[in-house]
C-alpha cells in the first residue's frame, strides 16, 4: 500500500469535483441543468479514452459484460447529476455538498434492501444520526419549526438535492455489482456516454447557445469531471477504502471556502452542525465496514485448511 499517494490522489479528485461544481453553479443562471449535464458528460469521454490509451488498455478497458447494469447505473447517475446541478442553482454550494453526503447514508439502507447485506445496530445508529443532521440543515426551511420565512426556491432546492442524493445512492449500489465484472474505466466511460445521450434529449426544453466564457466554463467542467473520476479510481488502487474514503468529506472545507470567497455564501450554524453530523456518521460507517471486512477475512482464513 501507498497511503500518502492514495490520499493525495483522493484529495485531487475532491478538489476537482468541487471546482467542477463551482463552474456548473456559476453557469446555472444561463444554462439549464440538462445542458450542463451534456457538457459535463460529453467532454469527460475523451479524457477517459486518453487515460486508457496511456495505460495501453483501450482494447480491454471498454469491454462490457453487463449491458443492463451499465444502463441502470447510467440512468440513475444521470438523474442524480441533473438534480444536483439543479440544486446548485437554488442553494449555496456548501449546503448542496452537505446534503449530497446523504447518499452515503442511504447506501447502507439500499445495500440491506437490494443486496441483502446484513446491517447491525452500529450502522443503523450512524445512519439515524446522519439523518438527524439532514433535518438540522433542513429545519430553517420548514415552517413547522417556526423559523423565519424562507424562499420557496430554497425548499425546492433542498428537495431536489435530496432526491438527487437518493438516485446517487442507487447508482452506487449498482456500481457495487458492476465492479465485480467490469473494468473501472468502462464504468466511467459508459456512464458518460449514457449521460450524454440522455441529457441531449432535453435539447427542446430551453437549451441556450453558450458563447465566450460560458463555453469555457462548461467544457472545463466536463474535462475536470473526467479527470476527477480518474484520480478517484486511481486512489483506491494504492490504499484500502477505509483510508481513502473518509477524505470525501474534505470537500466540505473546499466548498465552504469557494462558497464564501467566490459566491459570497456565508455558512449558517445549522448547516455546519448538520454537515458535521452527516460527515461523522459517514466516516463511522466506513470504519465499521472496514472492521467487519477484517473480521470476515480472519474468519475465512481460519476456515481455510492449512497445507
Amino acid at each position: 500500500m501507498q497511503p500518502v499517494k492514495a490520499i493525495s490522489l483522493k484529495l485531487c479528485a475532491v478538489i476537482l469535483f468541487i471546482i467542477m461544481s463551482s463552474l456548473i453553479k456559476a453557469a446555472s443562471d444561463d444554462v439549464p441543468p440538462g445542458e450542463a449535464v451534456f457538457f459535463r458528460s460529453f467532454f469527460a469521454v475523451p479524457v477517459t479514452i486518453v487515460w486508457l490509451v496511456m495505460l495501453g488498455q483501450l482494447s480491454t478497458g471498454l469491454r462490457v459484460k453487463s449491458i443492463w447494469g451499465h444502463l441502470r447505473r447510467g440512468v440513475a447517475g444521470t438523474v442524480a447529476m441533473a438534480l444536483m446541478f439543479a440544486g446548485l442553482a437554488l442553494l449555496p454550494l456548501p449546503e448542496v455538498t452537505a446534503l449530497g453526503y446523504t447518499s452515503s447514508l442511504l447506501i447502507v439502507i439500499f445495500a440491506a434492501v437490494f443486496l441483502g447485506e446484513k446491517v447491525g445496530f452500529f450502522r443503523i445508529s450512524a445512519v439515524c444520526a446522519g439523518l438527524i443532521g439532514v433535518l438540522i440543515i433542513l429545519a430553517p426551511k420548514l415552517s413547522v419549526f417556526g423559523g423565519a420565512p424562507v424562499e420557496t426556491s430554497q425548499i425546492i432546492g433542498a428537495v431536489v438535492v435530496l432526491i438527487g442524493a437518493t438516485c446517487a445512492a442507487i447508482a452506487q449500489i449498482t456500481i457495487r455489482k458492476l465492479v465485480q465484472t467490469e473494468h473501472p474505466a468502462a464504468i466511467a466511460f459508459y456512464f458518460s456516454v449514457t449521460a450524454t445521450v440522455l441529457s441531449a434529449l432535453t435539447f427542446p426544453f430551453g437549451w441556450v447557445l453558450p458563447t465566450g466564457w460560458l463555453v469555457i466554463q462548461l467544457v472545463l467542467a466536463g474535462v475536470l469531471g473526467g479527470a476527477a473520476q480518474i484520480f478517484l479510481t486511481l486512489s483506491y488502487r494504492y490504499a484500502d477504502a477505509s483510508i481513502v474514503a473518509p477524505f470525501d468529506y474534505a470537500s466540505m472545507l473546499f466548498a465552504l471556502g469557494i462558497g464564501y470567497f467566490i459566491f459570497d455564501e456565508a455558512p449558517t450554524g445549522p448547516m455546519l452542525v448538520g454537515a458535521g453530523m452527516i460527515a461523522a456518521a459517514g466516516i463511522a460507517i466506513i470504519l465499521r465496514e472496514h472492521h467487519l471486512g477484517l473480521k470476515r477475512g480472519r474468519a475465512r482464513a481460519l476456515r481455510t485448511p492449512q497445507g
